[in-house]
């Protein structure tokens, strides 16, 4: 029997966004109900974000609005983009997660892009329609993602979300070690 519930509010309405967040607090809180909702919110930023800086930036910004909505426990938000890295272009994504008023923010692990990939997102196109261009399918991102059909499925979008959400959780779940954050 479960205990108590935990109500998420995603700053999505991005299926793969709203199950994995589901799918992480469902692994961290094992005896809790989780509710869960997605709803459109503004990331302040490109539709395709070309930085780290940009896409951290828009995780943040949807999680913020999220909570200025109000009705959740946690508001949660995850913002995919794109990067030149030192061993060339990749796409992560950043989560944010805010719970009474403290903000936590993680990233996911990085997946290598192809060069016509990443020069395709310098002229302007999205991830997700350079994707189904490529591997003709439709609406990848709301599917497996980039990493889905980069990875033979072996890791997808989905996956790579819940894995970050669930790291980023940990200052949540141990504030009195995460106090006095320095670098």
């Amino acid at each position: 029997m479960m205990q108590a519930s935990i109500s998420l509010l995603v700053g999505s309405t991005n299926p793969v966004k709203i199950a994995a967040a589901r799918e992480a607090f469902g692994a961290v809180f094992k005896d809790c109900e989780i509710l869960c909702r997605g709803m459109s919110s503004p990331s302040g930023v490109a539709d395709q974000p070309m930085t780290r800086e940009d896409t951290r930036l828009g995780a943040i910004n949807r999680a913020r609005f999220c909570e200025s909505q109000g009705g959740a426990d946690y508001f949660i938000a995850m913002e995919g983009g794109v990067d030149c890295f030192e061993d060339g272009p990749a796409t992560f994504a950043y989560v944010a997660i805010v719970h009474q008023g403290r903000l936590s923010v993680g990233r996911s692990a990085q997946l290598p892009l192809p060069p016509r990939v990443y020069h395709a997102l310098q002229q302007g196109q999205e991830l997700g329609h350079v994707m189904d261009a490529l591997f003709n399918t439709v609406n990848v991102k709301h599917a497996g993602g980039a990493i889905g059909l980069l990875t033979a499925n072996a890791a997808t979008r989905g996956s790579s979300y819940t894995q970050a959400l669930i790291l980023a959780l940990a200052p949540m779940l141990h504030p009195e070690l995460y106090e006095l954050s320095t670098c």
